[in-house]
C-alpha cells in the first residue's frame, strides 16, 4: 500500500466515522468503506475496456421519429339502385 494510498483511506475513514456520530467499535467497517471508495475511484486497467464496451452496449440507440401516416383511402362504393 502506497504511503499517499493509505493517508487517503485514513482521511476519508476518519470522515466517516465522524459522520456517522464518532461510533465507538466500527473502525473496521469504516476503514473498509474508505478503502472501497478510494480504490473505486480509479478504473482498474483490465475493467476499463469492459466498462466501457458495456457502457455503450447500455446505451439506448437513438430512434427517428416517424411521419404519422394519413389514412389509406378507399374506393367509393356505388350505391345500390332500389
Amino acid at each position: 500500500m502506497t504511503d499517499d494510498r493509505q493517508e487517503r483511506i485514513r482521511r476519508r475513514a476518519h470522515e466517516i466515522w465522524e459522520q456517522a456520530g464518532r461510533p465507538e467499535g466500527s473502525h473496521i467497517e469504516h476503514w473498509e468503506q474508505a478503502i472501497a471508495e478510494i480504490d473505486g475511484e480509479k478504473p482498474k486497467p483490465e475493467a476499463a475496456p469492459k466498462k466501457a464496451a458495456a457502457a455503450k452496449a447500455d446505451k439506448p440507440k437513438a430512434v427517428k421519429a416517424e411521419k404519422p401516416k394519413a389514412p389509406a383511402k378507399t374506393a367509393a362504393k356505388p350505391k345500390a339502385k332500389t
